[in-house]
């Protein structure tokens, strides 16, 4: 593995930059010897660039993402272990149609008195962000990682966790383009200690690469289709859910199917308008989505598995 440092990433470009019928893809220690380089701005931004535009043409393995996710987990500033099982909700899409409810998930199960972790930062300037929701809800983002007891929601910028990361990531900003660090970030565990991670996908090609990654990597996981790419129900539909364990997974939640019977009142995407909303289902008086209800469920049940 050591063999391509002293060259920079040069070798691996060629052999996943060959096209989409071409390229070779990298084994696990290669990827994480490759992103590990990545994150660590030990390569120029000429290659980042090839490596964005080759990744996206060719398209990650579970493999090569098992490596990108050993590399970025030795580099993170982890959430010291607190002896619990945190629930990790990574917030990276916001909202632009539908509120970003995503904060109201993570307080419905802080009530219940679950371990919540948030973390993110906007990739996306034109859209709602959790952060800002969570700001106008009193709850101020973390300036550093700190044990997150129970009962307690901590919203940690991705800047926070691994700069080197959120670096990654504003690559988007420059060239328009999604990369790896994109999907990395919704299968990490950010924590130290024990984590559900609640996984969420838009499109299907995305549910069979996520699951095949937490398989192979034993994550604790919830997956589902999220809302407009955030980890929370559309409150609208309940959509499929599935868990994963120590390399099995299995379905916890069938998709509501047919026409809906009554579609919730629901704010616009606003975050004055969203935290609004939250602190009136918080408070009682408003229902809790019935689809975010069932998601607090399966999330505090796996919590005890």
């Amino acid at each position: 593995m050591s063999q391509n440092r002293s060259m920079g990433i040069s070798q691996y470009i060629k052999d996943i930059g060959r096209g989409k019928d071409g390229a070779r893809s990298l084994d696990r220690a290669q990827a994480a010897d490759l992103f590990g380089q990545v994150l660590d701005g030990s390569v120029t931004d000429l290659e980042i660039g090839a490596f964005c535009l080759a990744m996206r043409i060719k398209g990650e393995t579970a493999e090569e993402m098992a490596g990108f996710l050993d590399a970025t987990h030795a580099r993170l500033n982890l959430v010291p272990e607190n002896g619990l099982t945190t629930v990790v909700l990574p917030s990276y899409n916001g909202a632009r149609k539908l509120p970003v409810l995503t904060p109201l998930l993570a307080l419905l199960l802080a009530q219940r008195g679950a371990t919540v972790v948030i973390h993110g930062t906007a990739t996306e300037a034109s859209r709602v962000t959790s952060a800002s929701v969570l700001q106008a809800l009193g709850v101020a983002a973390c300036e550093q990682v700190k044990p997150v007891a129970a009962g307690e929601v901590a919203l940690i910028p991705t800047e926070v966790l691994c700069p080197g990361l959120k670096r990654l990531l504003d690559v988007r900003r420059v060239v328009g383009l999604r990369n790896p660090a994109h999907s990395l970030v919704k299968l990490m565990n950010p924590c130290a200690g024990r984590a559900l991670v609640v996984g969420s996908y838009t499109h299907p090609e995305y549910a069979v690469s996520m699951g095949a990654t937490f398989t192979l990597t034993g994550q604790h996981a919830l997956l589902l289709r999220g809302t407009e790419g955030e980890p929370v129900a559309d409150p609208r539909r309940t959509p499929q859910m599935d868990l994963y364990q120590s390399g099995t997974s299995r379905n916890v939640q069938a998709a509501q199917t047919g026409s809906l019977a009554q579609v919730p009142h629901l704010p616009g995407p606003e975050a004055l308008a969203t935290a609004s909303y939250i602190q009136a289902v918080l408070d009682g008086d408003l229902p809790v989505p019935t689809p975010i209800a069932l998601q607090v469920e399966h999330i505090l049940h796996a919590l005890q598995t």
